[in-house]
């Protein structure tokens, strides 16, 4: 077995989780093969596409984590992981020079090993680069640069700057930089607070710790061979996928040829983390002590939850939703009150929050004492739980619905968020639309689910965008009704896009674009522009509709069954994760299940704007029950 990486990784989050792998002491001394290791890692590689899928995919408000999934489904997915590595590999070369060694010669792929206190530690490199007097390490991550780009800093009312600074493709810390004049940009000690995000190793330091365990290994073992002299030639880079890269649509029969886009951009971009990971070293020889004391005493006694546990995160420890966190409700739990980031004030002046509220014993809702409840929507979210009743403001809807004008069009997109840019004028997980529905609503509640329904769907993996966007505006008149779909900013974001890759349609599109209308300003609320409608400040931040069933949560997922009873459950494609890797399989599948995944899709997508044209048309009819009821805010059971 020996310990890797992602063991190292899971092994220090805490004292428990090693005693739950039941580590042998064998296994510990053991070596461990490329292939084995390779096989370990698999799905640690493949998380990472997946987290960034799912990261992205948060605006749609989908819920499901695609690692759940069949293994067939997981491996739709691996292909672009390899490819992100291949690339990288051939980029690599072009940026550092020298000799590369990365994933696509596995047979060479460098190893680092030591042994330590009867345990064998052991890490192959992603990409190995070799000069004269300089070794490059570099630890392929299928992310993108946005997060560590968005590191941004500044003078008080003035423009914010990056703290990276990018040269011939690498991106170096500007307090690195020689001669780098950064107090001109953005004070020392807001540059120290940004830069210290880079060590957090359970957020946006999480890759960089990643890598950080991999210089430990190395000089380990330079250290244990007694080659020490070599420690100086060692560089530390991550590669990750560029954000500003634009792929001009060359390819050379089906595949697409990743040449450097018109501003220069490559693929992938380079971060120096030789600096960081020096300064990490210090806390990796602490996680390392603990590792061993965990080994040795296998202590399975439950320990609190914390950070370190990844709650909901890409990481989150395996052992969280099975058995250190099982005793969370899966509803209305206290973490579920809304825009609660910040957590409680208690009386003696500190705040509690997140996971700290279920480890001293607030689990639920109810368990939260009502003095800490502040905030009039929190006030709504508790008694609709403690009264059992649903919390209606009457002319906040009414007021919303008079906003809308006919036709609607309840418009849905499926996109495929790939890590590598597809067609023409994209960039690494850009959302790409390859199908959409569309439910025309002529009048309030005139809409055949059938006769009033059109949908796109690709029918290869080839570029059917702009054949998408004809079939849209040929059914959507962008000067007349309104563009409705529950979290329109996704939607608009693809038209917006697709408005910016083809010129020709960018009028109708741009008009289309500006009448976008969202669902949840009538269920959930928009403060701008209630307020711009007369109501106060504080009523218009508070939500419009609130049922315990939501448990503060107004996903489509938690609106559709409060509003409807169409279900999901009788679909074969039951949600857009799924949608996005039946897509992604197209290629896989023989022609008769081809046939059945493509009606599934359809079938699918039809019914995520069939359910808009449910939940307005309840909502329609929720306050016209009401009318005889001259109070505009309404509690009923």
């Amino acid at each position: 077995m020996a310990i890797t990486k992602t063991d190292f990784i899971n092994y220090t989050r805490c004292k428990r989780y090693a005693a739950l792998e039941e580590v042998k002491r064998e296994k510990l001394e053991a070596d461990i093969s490329y292939e084995t290791y390779k096989e370990l890692e698999l799905k640690e590689n493949l998380s990472e596409i997946v987290s960034s899928m799912y990261e992205i995919n948060e605006e749609t408000g989908i819920e499901t984590n695609l690692l759940e999934k069949v293994d067939r489904q997981l491996e739709a997915m691996m292909e672009y992981y390899k490819l992100v590595e291949i690339e990288a590999g051939r980029i690599a070369t072009k940026t550092f020079g020298g000799k590369s060694v990365y994933a696509e010669k596995t047979k060479e792929q460098e190893c680092f090993d030591f042994s330590l206190n009867g345990i064998h530690y052991v890490c192959y490199v992603d990409i190995y680069n070799e000069k004269e007097d300089e070794i490059n390490i570099i630890e392929v991550k299928a992310t993108t640069s946005k997060k560590y780009m968005d590191l941004m800093a500044g003078h008080k009312k003035c423009e914010k700057f990056s703290i990276w600074k990018r040269i011939n493709n690498i991106n170096y810390l500007k307090g690195e930089c020689f001669d780098y004049n950064l107090e001109t940009e953005m004070p020392l000690e807001e540059y120290e607070k940004k830069r210290e995000k880079l060590f957090d190793r359970y957020r946006l330091g999480q890759y960089i710790y990643d890598l950080s365990i991999q210089r430990y290994f190395i000089e380990h073992e330079l250290i244990s061979t007694h080659t020490e002299e070599k420690l100086t030639k060692f560089h530390y880079y991550l590669g990750v996928l560029n954000t500003d890269y634009v792929f001009d649509g060359t390819y050379e029969g089906k595949n697409p040829i990743y040449n450097s886009d018109s501003e220069g951009n490559e693929l992938i971009t380079f971060f120096d983390m030789t600096q960081i990971t020096e300064e990490y070293q210090k806390l990796i020889d602490i996680d390392r002590k603990n590792l061993e004391i965990y080994l040795q005493n296998l202590d399975v006694t439950p320990c609190p939850l914390s950070v370190s546990c990844s709650y909901k995160s890409r990481i989150e420890c395996k052992y969280f939703s099975t058995l250190c966190g099982n005793m969370i409700p899966k509803s209305n739990s206290s973490m579920h009150y809304i825009h609660n980031n910040a957590g409680f004030l208690r009386e003696d002046g500190t705040r509690i929050k997140g996971l700290d509220l279920i480890n001293e014993g607030y689990r639920n809702m109810l368990d939260v004492p009502e003095c800490w409840i502040t905030k009039n929507y929190h006030r709504i979210q508790r008694e609709s739980i403690e009264l059992d009743k649903v919390y209606i403001d009457k002319e906040k809807i009414l007021a919303g619905l008079s906003q809308l004008e006919y036709p609607i069009y309840h418009l849905d997109f499926e996109t495929m968020p790939c890590p590598v840019p597809r067609f023409r004028g994209e960039w690494p997980y850009i959302q790409s639309p390859f199908e959409f529905s569309l439910h025309i609503e002529h009048a309030p509640g005139v809409c055949d689910k059938d006769k009033d329904n059109i949908v796109f769907l690709a029918k290869t993996h080839k570029d059917e965008r702009e054949e998408m966007i004809q079939l849209m505006l040929k059914y959507m008149n962008p000067d007349k009704g309104t563009l409705l779909s529950q979290n329109v900013a996704f939607e608009k974001g693809r038209i917006k896009e697709l408005a910016s890759m083809f010129p020709d349609y960018r009028m109708d599109l741009m008009k289309l674009y500006n009448r976008g209308f969202d669902l949840l300003w009538i269920v959930n609320t928009n403060s701008k522009m209630y307020e711009d409608l007369g109501f106060d400040e504080e009523r218009s931040k508070t939500f419009n509709f609130y049922d315990k069933r939501l448990s503060g949560s107004f996903s489509i997922k938690k609106t559709l069954p409060v509003f409807s009873n169409l279900s999901y459950d009788n679909l074969v494609v039951k949600n857009g994760t799924e949608a996005i890797v039946e897509y992604a399989n197209y290629e896989k599948m023989s022609k008769e299940e081809y046939e059945l995944k493509y009606q599934a899709l359809i079938a699918y997508c039809k019914q995520d704007t069939w359910a808009m044209v449910e939940i307005l048309n309840a909502l329609r009819n929720l306050v016209k029950d009401l009318s005889k009821n001259g109070e505009n805010v309404v509690m009923f059971t």
